[in-house]
């Protein structure tokens, strides 16, 4: 069935990651990513990012995916990459890429993407694209 009143793409998206231990990771999103803390649930704590809500889900083990988890596209890279390392944020780096002094890869078509985890191995990224 299609329509609006079944439809995805009309629908609220939200976005989710995991921690096995809240407090550290409600410290990271909130004071490093300076994302709004909305509340802390039972079994998630709630972040609003920008209009879309981010459940961090409370498990006793976290396995993060090899993979980027969540990504964020911003205006200036460089600017944003500065003001999360001062906040605690560290950028990865990765042997395969050439990737410049911030730890930013610019892409083939000249997009720029750095790439840091939180407290439980998410990987998370920045994209300014091209």
């Amino acid at each position: 069935m299609t329509g609006p009143e079944t439809g995805l793409a009309t629908s609220r998206l939200m976005g989710f990651v995991a921690t096995a231990d809240a407090a550290r990771a409600k410290t990271f999103y909130a004071d490093v990513l300076g994302l709004t803390f909305v509340s802390d649930e039972q079994y998630a704590l709630i972040f609003d990012t920008n209009g879309t809500m981010l459940r961090i889900q409370k498990l006793e083990l976290v396995q993060p995916a090899p993979y980027t988890a969540l990504g964020w596209q911003v205006d200036d890279i460089v600017a944003t990459v500065g003001q999360l390392e001062r906040r605690g944020a560290a950028f990865e780096r990765y042997a395969f890429l050439e990737q410049d002094v911030h730890g930013i890869w610019t892409t083939p078509d000249g997009s720029r993407v750095a790439w840091f985890k939180d407290p439980d191995g998410n990987l998370l990224s920045l994209t300014q694209f091209a």
